[in-house]
C-alpha cells in the first residue's frame, strides 16, 4: 500500500481558466442537447417523492412482455406507469 500523501495544493491553472472564453472550451466529447432531450427531462425539485417500489413476481402473456421489451430500457417503468394510470382512472377514493 502506497502511503505517500496527496498534496492539498491545487494543480489547476486557474488564471488560464479565468481567461478562457466560451468558444475556447472543447465540447467535442459532449453531445449537443436537443429539444427532444429537454422534452424527456424530469424536474423533481419541489415535487413530492415518488412512491417506493416493491419487487414482485407477475405473470404476463409472452407476447405482451415481448412487446414491452422491444420498447427498450425502462420497459418495467412503462408497465408501472400504465398500471398507475389505470388505477388512477378507476379510483373512487384517494389512496391512503
Amino acid at each position: 500500500m502506497n502511503k505517500t500523501s496527496i498534496s492539498e495544493e491545487s494543480l489547476t491553472d486557474w488564471d488560464r481558466l479565468d481567461a478562457m472564453q466560451d468558444e475556447d472550451i472543447d465540447l467535442s466529447d459532449i453531445p449537443e442537447i436537443t429539444p427532444e432531450m429537454f422534452a424527456k427531462a424530469v424536474m423533481r425539485r419541489g415535487l413530492k417523492q415518488p412512491p417506493t417500489k416493491q419487487q414482485i413476481t407477475i405473470r404476463l402473456d409472452d407476447d405482451v412482455l415481448r412487446w414491452f421489451r422491444t420498447q427498450g430500457d425502462g420497459y418495467q417503468t412503462r408497465i408501472n406507469a400504465l398500471l398507475r394510470a389505470y388505477m388512477e382512472a378507476h379510483q373512487t377514493e384517494p389512496a391512503g
